[in-house]
């Protein structure tokens, strides 16, 4: 390891941390008070559960800031909005969404697989 890395707290993987949880941190609170979202969960045939996948990704934002603390939780949060992740993908297979509707759920699943398995 170079000695610029042990000196330089702010490491890409950092930046790819506080990227990921702040967009489920506001994804997951757009699931409360944004009725563009609320429509989105009616279009996926799953308005009851939008308010459930806010907290749930509140929540796993939550536990990557943690990470940085308690490495276990924050690779524990990573893991649960991969798999969220590969959940969204198959109801927009299901609905059939395009591609490029999928592409923000399929970078978000990749995002978050790297640092479960790259650890905090």
């Amino acid at each position: 390891m170079a000695a610029t890395d042990t000196c330089n707290p702010f490491t890409l993987k950092t930046s790819l941390i506080f990227f990921s949880a702040l967009s489920f941190l506001s994804y997951g609170l757009g699931c409360f008070f944004s009725d563009y979202l609320k429509g989105e969960f009616r279009r996926y045939q799953l308005s009851a559960q939008c308010q459930l996948v806010g907290a749930l990704q509140c929540a796993a934002a939550l536990g990557l800031i943690a990470g940085f603390e308690i490495s276990w939780l924050g690779q524990a949060a990573a893991a649960g909005l991969a798999m969220m992740m590969l959940v969204a993908l198959g109801v927009r297979i299901k609905i059939r969404d395009s591609v490029g509707q999928m592409l923000p759920a399929l970078g978000y699943l990749a995002l978050n697989a790297y640092l479960c398995v790259a650890g905090f």
